[in-house]
Formats: C-alpha cells, structure tokens, sequence
C-alpha cells in the first residue's frame, strides 16, 4: 500500500521524519507531499532550501518520495495511486481535528486517513500552537530542526 504524507509549508517541523519513519512501518511506500499553491504567491527563498532538504534526507530511501503539488489532496491521491493519507499529531487537540478532517474525507472521496502521533518528546509542538505563533506574526524557527 502506498500513503501521502501530505507536508506544510516546512516540513523540517520537529517530529516530521518521525511521522515518516513510523508510517513506513505500515505502509509499503510514503509520498512526502508539499503543498504549494504558486497561484496565490511564488514560494519564498527559505520554503525552496527547505523543499530542496527534505528530498536531499530522502534521496537515498527509495520507499519515500517527495512531490511538490498544487491539486486538492484527492486529486493527487488519485493521480499518485495512493491508497490512504497519513497525518501527523502531536497533541490531543490536533488529534481531534484530524479525525474530523477524516470522517470528512472519508465520506467525500472514500480515501482512508491515519492518523499517527509524534515521539512524546514533541508533544508541546502542538500543530495548532505552530499556527496560533505563526497567526501573531511570530518567528517559528525555533520548531525546525
């Protein structure tokens, strides 16, 4: 079976290659997706450095591979032959969220979601309190690896 591992923006988030790594556990292949929407803005120099390590972690593990995509995730499920969507948590929160988010996918496109949570060491790195740091205009390097 092979799983999308749809990414942000930065996918050198801490806990990121962990998510990875467990889901190579269960699934045959992993596609590390980045998201991209070149529509809306040209992405920034420190989003390309990033895009360009993360296939460089990659390069020599031939179950994952790294994609940049623009389409709805569906689409690229369908296109990639992936048969399930992993997402990464780091917290009880973000857990509830993305089982909302599955139920929801689920009944739209019947692609399957699992959802895996973090090494307990990045629990505090909520994915949710990335985003209210990032919403007040706060640097959020300290969350890279």
């Amino acid at each position: 079976m092979k799983a999308l591992f749809p990414g942000s923006f930065n996918p050198f988030t801490k806990g990121h290659a962990d998510i990875v790594e467990r889901a190579l556990k269960l699934f045959d292949e992993v596609v590390v997706g980045i998201g991209v929407n070149a529509a809306k803005r040209a992405p920034s120099q420190e989003e390309v450095q990033a895009h360009e390590r993360l296939k460089a972690y990659y390069k020599d593990n031939p179950k994952v591979q790294v994609t940049e995509y623009s389409c709805l995730t569906v689409d690229l499920c369908q296109n990639l032959g992936i048969n399930v969507i992993v997402r990464g948590v780091r917290s009880m929160k973000d857990f509830e969220y993305e089982r909302q988010m599955a139920d929801v996918n689920r009944k739209l496109t019947g692609v399957e979601t699992v959802v895996l949570f973090a090494d307990p060491a990045y629990e505090s790195l909520s994915s949710s309190l990335v985003r209210e740091i990032a919403a007040y205009g706060r640097d959020i390097s300290t969350f890279i690896i």
